[in-house]
């Protein structure tokens, strides 16, 4: 069976628009939210959006996990479990818990450090 070039043009854009929409997040991120959540908890005390302080900067974060499969499970674990968190100077301190009522507020906060 022959494609004609009509057919194969419209195949071709189907095939366009589902990639694109695969590429999308799963949710969109509220950044403002986030953000007003990273304030709560403090977060900002020891990361920066763009500028490293104790804690290494969101794009910092956002670059470490880019197209890992497991990034937002990984800092899910981190943000809620209190691991240990290295400094500058070497010493270890355990991780502030993110403390939420809804999970979805966890995960916006996880796509918004993702997405930086």
């Amino acid at each position: 069976m022959r494609i004609r070039p009509l057919s194969r043009a419209l195949a071709m854009g189907a095939i366009a628009a589902v990639t694109s929409v695969l590429a999308l997040p799963s949710h969109a991120v509220d950044s403002a939210a986030a953000e007003a959540l990273a304030r709560q908890n403090n977060c900002f005390k020891c990361h920066g959006v763009d500028k490293k302080k104790d804690g290494p900067s969101y794009k910092e974060v956002a670059a470490k996990y880019k197209g890992k499969a497991d990034a937002e499970a990984r800092l899910t674990t981190h943000l809620t479990t209190g691991e240990k968190a290295k400094f500058p100077d070497g010493h270890e301190e355990e991780h502030k818990i993110i403390k939420v009522k809804d999970p979805a507020e966890l995960k916006n906060l996880i796509g918004w450090i993702l997405s930086q």
